[in-house]
């Protein structure tokens, strides 16, 4: 019998304190002779298990020693006081799972039950807690055997609608003013400023026509919030005048997210239903040349200010019409802005300079939301103002503050599904442009080898974003892009081209507590057999921990790495600080 059978037997025996307690009434029962008591077989098995020295039973015979436990189980017949055969004594957790581990089996407590693995069996059988067990589950020591409790889910918020208590009075100041000012308000001759200087003083007389009794604060209120509908964009024109949120979140009418600081705040604004969101949408894509409907419920658009905005109709979003806004700064942020933000550091910056200055082809990699486009537009402002600069973006969004700047943008297909200009189109046209330099805002498909061939035909000092974890993810996701293309090459001569176009790769992370940080500064130097060999100049340290308020503490801080390209940039008179690679912390 083997161990796992033997010990099965085991649990049909009784405990050791029913054996101290009931040992008179089994001891005036005999064994039948060649017969095994329970006691004879619970000394054998704790020999064989143990490796105890054999002895003699109370039965009289020797119990068989063995140091194989598969044989010295086979060997073992147990009975009941009966006379059945196949049940035996009880062994202990203890007892057992040091035997088993002893022996090269494995024995897993839960309980007062063990699983017994011999072979390609797993048993499970009801053992006796022994005293070491039963006071460490006392203790709660680590021989604990109690089930480990299982974290609940965090119960769901209800979701409460917000209800404006000056909704009616809004709808009808609403249509007073569209009644007194009626086709002014499409007037191609107005311009924005006279319109909206008609729109309030209108809006301030249908006020004062208006007999509810109302507080001074509220008519302001109803006065603005008309004005925004007329002029604005509705409930979402507060929130885009704050600079300090920086995007904004329309899950259908009724519920409205802002992100401050990194994190996703719920506010107390909604859209009157549907389609009040859908007017203001379509009002939003209109102003470009873009349309949304329900043959195309995707767009991607912007605002006036360069903001970026996607917006999803029924039936693709099934909860109501979605917004989103990512709100650029009205002035662009500086370099001095992203090292005080702590995005990078002075000597990041310093290097980013010289390699910019220097002509070296730049990739941004990162995450959805880590400040790519941000970082691409500081980076872009050490561009020489004597340079042409070519950009190529799906939606206007790069604010270079260069002069001679040519600005191109992608094209969607119209209704009849004619005329779509796409990212590639762009970046082999800006060829014929005598461009110095070409920026292209995102890289998402085959434009990605037009890309790579306007960096290794002469137009050094390129610049792009992609979407990727890590800059070996980066170039990964490059060569996928090439293939999207469907030019028919070997990966071999894809990642040839990749690694004689770049020259350094930047890998940007949006982190836990909502800061964006650059964590790599990477220089692609070449080929080994069929990869392309990285190094890390820069890395972010995020062995430095985080403060009580779960802020990371860690900043860029040098491999030790002098990177290849330094001579390439002496050649072109830019000096780098001697210790500006070494960690001198």
């Amino acid at each position: 019998m083997k161990l796992s059978d033997r010990l099965a037997a085991a649990q049909q025996s009784p405990s050791g304190a029913e054996r101290q307690s009931g040992g008179a009434h089994r001891a005036s029962k005999p064994a039948r002779p060649g017969q095994q008591t329970p006691d004879d077989a619970l000394a054998q098995l704790r020999a064989v298990l143990l490796e105890e020295p054999a002895a003699d039973t109370p039965s009289g015979r020797p119990a068989a020693a063995s140091s194989s436990v598969g044989a010295a189980a086979d060997d073992a017949q147990p009975i009941d006081e009966s006379g059945a055969e196949g049940a035996g004594p009880a062994a202990s957790v203890t007892e057992v799972a040091e035997a088993a581990v002893k022996h090269g089996e494995s024995a897993t407590p839960m309980l007062d039950w063990v699983t017994i693995s011999t072979g390609d069996v797993d048993r499970p059988v009801r053992l006796v807690k022994d005293a070491k067990v039963a006071d460490a589950e006392t203790k709660g020591g680590p021989n604990e055997t109690a089930v480990p409790e299982v974290a609940s889910p965090e119960p769901a918020a209800e979701r409460v609608r917000y209800v404006d208590p000056l909704a009616g009075i809004k709808r009808k100041v609403h249509q007073s003013l569209l009644e007194a000012l009626g086709p002014t308000l499409y007037d191609a001759e107005l311009d924005e400023r006279e319109l909206a200087s008609k729109v309030r003083q209108t809006l301030q007389q249908v006020m004062e026509s208006e007999e509810t009794l109302i507080s001074t604060a509220d008519r302001l209120r109803i006065t603005n919030e008309v004005s925004d509908e007329i002029l604005g964009h509705g409930p979402l024109e507060p929130f885009l005048r704050n600079p300090e949120v920086t995007e904004i979140m329309v899950n259908g009418a009724e519920q409205i997210y802002v992100e401050r600081g990194g994190q996703i705040y719920p506010v107390n604004a909604a859209f009157t239903d549907d389609n009040h969101l859908r007017r203001t949408i379509e009002k939003i894509v209109g102003r470009i040349g873009r349309r949304i409907d329900e043959s195309s419920p995707m767009v991607d658009a912007r605002l006036m200010d360069g903001s970026r905005v996607n917006a999803v109709l029924p039936p693709v979003a099934l909860d109501g019409p979605m917004l989103t806004i990512r709100k650029f700064a009205a002035d662009p942020l500086t370099v001095h802005n992203l090292v005080d933000f702590g995005t990078m550091t002075a000597a990041v910056a310093n290097l980013l300079a010289a390699c910019v200055r220097g002509r070296l082809n730049i990739l941004i990699s990162g995450g959805t939301g880590s400040g790519k486009t941000t970082t691409l537009n500081v980076i872009s402002s050490f561009v020489p103002a004597n340079e042409r600069i070519v950009t190529i973006e799906d939606a206007a969004e790069l604010q270079l503050r260069q002069e001679h700047v040519v600005r191109m943008e992608s094209r969607p297909s119209n209704i009849e599904g004619r005329g779509e200009i796409t990212t590639r189109d762009l970046v082999r046209n800006s060829l014929r442009m005598r461009p110095d330099r070409i920026i292209v805002g995102e890289v998402r498909d085959g434009a990605a080898v037009d890309m790579l061939q306007a960096m290794n035909t002469g137009h050094d000092g390129s610049l792009t974003t992609l979407h990727a974890n890590s800059p070996r993810d980066a170039l990964s996701r490059l060569e996928t892009m090439v293939l999207m293309a469907g030019v028919e090459l070997p990966t071999r001569a894809i990642r040839e081209q990749a690694a004689s176009a770049i020259d350094l790769i930047v890998h940007q992370a949006r982190l836990r507590d909502g800061t964006r940080r650059i964590t790599h500064i990477t220089e692609v130097t070449g080929m080994e057999s069929d990869v392309v060999t990285l190094q890390d100049i820069f890395l972010f340290d995020y062995a430095a921990g985080v403060d009580a308020d779960g802020r990371f503490l860690g900043t860029m801080r040098p491999t030790g790495i002098r990177p290849m390209f330094i001579q390439r940039l002496a050649d072109e008179g830019i000096l780098l600080p001697v210790g500006l690679f070494q960690d001198w912390s």
